[in-house]
């Protein structure tokens, strides 16, 4: 291996398997042209709530919002973070010793894999998943596993509970989910959410819980929080954030929350890792998970997130589109079009005017034929232009 100054360093093995993030990419050819529908990134259009707003702007002016301290947040948002999460769950959690704040809901998901997991060990995804917890899953040492979903066009995405439980094995620390799951927009049911529990149980592992989206859910289905289930309150490690539900992406402002003994590792991972949560935003994560009218404001967000998902599907009906039960993306499946999805991006964006982002780093193989549409930062009137677009670019 040379050294710094005979050229470049080997590089760490954590590395290895980790490709570059297309986002960016795709966004940065996209700038600078009204008329690009942009579907690649998971930014929305819909403001956030203004008593965060409000809130935000008068801790410029607070020297308690340009400190470090408390390292691990707020007492009172700590104590908003744990009251939301445990009405979800229906269990209590004390803000104190149970609840981390933390620089937006991916640092908690670094944090609580590097407090559950050692190097070698693997962790159960499923496919396709969040390119950022997969490969946060790498960075940690660890080997991911992946439990695919399957598209039943008459039933929409289901996860393949038998190769879940195939996944299992002696090395195996923890079950990594996000729900709704990104980017395919699939949704575990109660049955679903059962096999997990089961699985956390019998073979002692911990669920480390991407909450971000929980109640960005269409079509009526319940919410379900797998910490309600029996004996999983102390195996679940709930992370969320403010910047789906609440529409406050850049605030960067997150919460992991789950019992005590985790709880305090997390905490020391986030001291030697970020430090603290960011000062200037916690205020306004307190005024939204605070406000009279906290569910209400959800509950319409969601709303006319499900028109603009209910537009794409109108006017992709001729096309292999696969509809999401939630979240704020879906998947086109772009083996029926002869071509990988890397190339159909291409052509939308060169001759479609669409911004739009190819999936080979969210999963295993199929992942190569998986076009992700966000259609949370777009008006439905122009989501309704995107079966003539896709027809110029095909």
């Amino acid at each position: 291996m040379s050294g710094p100054e005979g050229g470049a360093r080997t590089r760490p093995g954590r590395l290895s398997g980790i490709p570059g993030f297309d986002i960016d990419g795709v966004a940065r050819a996209a700038e600078g042209d009204p008329d690009i529908l942009r579907l690649e990134n998971l930014d929305t259009d819909l403001r956030p709530p203004a008593a965060a707003v409000a809130a935000t702007r008068a801790a410029l002016e607070s020297p308690a919002a340009n400190s470090y301290l408390p390292f691990t947040g707020r007492a009172d948002l700590r104590a908003a973070a744990a009251r939301h999460v445990g009405r979800l769950a229906g269990q209590p959690y004390n803000p104190d010793r149970e609840c981390v704040i933390t620089a937006g809901g991916t640092e908690g998901l670094l944090n609580a894999l590097l407090a559950t997991v050692d190097p070698g060990d693997e962790v159960i995804l499923t496919d396709p998943t969040y390119a950022g917890m997969l490969q946060r899953v790498r960075l940690a040492g660890a080997v991911p596993r992946l439990a695919p979903w399957v598209f039943d066009s008459a039933g929409g995405w289901r996860l393949d509970l038998d190769a879940l439980t195939d996944c299992v094995a002696p090395r195996t620390r923890a079950l990594f989910i996000m729900n709704p799951s990104m980017p395919s927009g699939g949704v575990l049911d109660a049955d679903d959410w059962a096999a997990v529990a089961e699985l956390c149980h019998h073979h002692d592992l911990w669920l480390i819980y991407n909450a971000a989206m929980e109640r960005i859910l269409y079509d009526g289905r319940p919410h379900l929080h797998p910490a309600s289930l029996p004996g999983m309150r102390e195996r679940t490690l709930t992370v969320g954030s403010v910047s789906k539900e609440y529409r406050m992406i850049g605030w960067r402002t997150g919460w992991v929350v789950g019992p005590a003994a985790a709880l305090a590792d997390v905490a020391k991972v986030g001291i030697y890792n970020v430090v603290t949560g960011v000062g200037i935003g916690q205020p306004g994560a307190l005024a939204a998970l605070t406000a009279a009218d906290e569910a209400d404001d959800v509950a319409a967000s969601v709303g006319r997130w499900e028109l603009r998902r209910d537009a794409v599907l109108e006017a992709l009906s001729d096309y292999p589109v696969q509809p999401a039960g939630g979240g704020w993306s879906l998947l086109v499946d772009t083996r029926p079009l002869g071509l990988p999805a890397r190339e159909l991006s291409k052509r939308l964006l060169a001759s479609a005017r669409v911004a739009a982002t190819p999936m080979d780093a969210w999963g295993g193989p199929d992942a190569e034929y998986q076009l992700r549409l966000v259609f949370s930062n777009e008006p439905v009137a122009r989501l309704r232009t995107l079966g003539d677009r896709f027809a110029r670019a095909l």
